[in-house]
């Protein structure tokens, strides 16, 4: 037999006299929840998503009006690692988006129900520390609330189009309300059973937003820093050079040639958010997955956060084609920018005076640009239980 939880909620309500009371009302139990997550979540005890530890240096945020709170962002956990959100049951968000690769997939085109994606599928870590509140490489979604559910309606991602054969959104909605875990989760965080695409786009948003990465060897230097240009006292020489080289404006000749300063990184993804400029265009790669004609909307970017785990070793491929798979290597490509025939979209900062870039990168910088990119990578992302699968099978 189930054993059943009965949760106790606190329900604050507001009397005209503007005072409040306190009200305990017990709510259902949740047996169809028990069954199909055990202990992986309970809901009398959640887990801390809309309370969690934020570095005081870190100011930027894109949250927005759909807040993060403990319900909202547990429903989104299942939701983001349920199979049934696809049409064959075969694909969940997860599927693209590893927790054991920080929220990345090590494939360069992702698996969908009917093909692969057509970008590679971005690292989702810190997403909401950011100016930047597009998203996908093109920023074809206004907000992330309306890029949760877009996947869902591709067909080639989870299936559920309206076109070519698939079913429409709607009856993905009639799947999931006939789901008895969905109408107690449903109920628990919304009042009622009844299930709707923007109820389901705030948890899953809220979930997504939730994960964060501030455990870093920079977060350790930067917290006993005034700011990010003076030494970190934990960093090595190498580090130190490293983290200057990336703040660091260069300095060019009338024809692109770096003649002093550093890389200048920063002026498209900032300390100490390393988020993307909003601003930012192509990046000069210009290819595509499929190998067919040029892509140059590409405009957004994951942080910097996490590019490789803590042992050196890349979560990912990098870029939209996947193209770039070492540090050394997307150091490079920066070292030496072409101006690639049809790119009427280059970002103006990697073609000084008209030119494309060239920063004449010797080894020793490389080295120290690439072992500062490594301070920035945390542990905790890969291992902390509120992220991670809830389904017992």
């Amino acid at each position: 037999m189930l054993k059943k939880i009965t949760a106790l909620l606190i329900i604050s309500i507001s009397f005209s006299c503007g005072n409040d009371k306190e009200e305990y009302v017990s709510i259902d139990t949740y047996p169809n929840a028990i069954a199909a997550f055990g202990n992986n979540i309970n809901l009398s005890n959640l887990a801390n998503y809309a309370n969690q530890t934020i570095p005081s240096y870190i100011t930027k945020s894109n949250v927005g009006a759909n807040l993060i709170t403990d319900k909202g962002a547990t429903l989104g956990r299942v939701l983001f690692y349920d199979k049934k959100l696809s049409s064959n049951n075969t694909i969940s968000c997860s599927s693209c988006h590893q927790q054991a690769n920080a929220f990345s997939d090590v494939a360069v085109a992702s698996q969908g129900v009917n093909g692969t994606t057509g970008r590679h599928s971005m690292r989702l870590v810190n997403n909401r520390f950011a100016v930047e509140n597009k998203f996908f490489w093109d920023e074809r979604a206004i907000n992330l609330e309306t890029q949760t559910t877009m996947p869902i309606k591709d067909h080639g991602e989870m299936g559920y189009s309206g076109a070519n054969g698939d079913e429409a959104f709607s009856g993905l909605i009639t799947k999931l309300s006939a789901i008895g875990y969905y109408k107690e989760l449903f109920k628990f965080v919304y009042g009622t059973e009844e299930i709707t695409e923007n109820k389901m786009q705030l948890a899953l948003a809220q979930f997504i937003k939730s994960i964060q990465s501030f455990d870093s060897k920079y977060d350790a230097g930067r917290a006993l820093a005034a700011n990010d240009g003076q030494p970190f006292t934990n960093f090595t020489a190498q580090e130190n050079q490293g983290k200057n080289l990336f703040l660091t404006a260069p300095v060019f000749d009338a024809t692109g040639n770096r003649t002093s300063g550093g890389l200048g990184c920063a002026g498209c993804h900032a300390a100490p958010e390393f988020d993307i400029d909003p601003n930012t265009r192509n990046n000069g790669i210009i290819g595509t997955i499929s190998g067919i004609g040029i892509d140059i909307t590409n405009t957004r970017a994951p942080s910097l956060r996490d590019l490789v785990k803590t042992d050196g070793t890349t979560n990912s491929p990098m870029m939209h084609t996947g193209v770039i798979t070492t540090l050394q290597a997307a150091i490079g490509h920066y070292g030496t920018i072409n101006l690639a025939a049809g790119n009427t979209n280059l970002d103006p900062r990697l073609r000084p005076n008209g030119f494309g870039q060239q920063l004449h990168l010797t080894a020793p910088e490389v080295n120290a640009i690439i072992a500062f990119l490594k301070t920035l990578s945390g542990t905790n992302v890969y291992v902390d239980s509120k992220w991670s699968n809830p389904f017992l099978n």
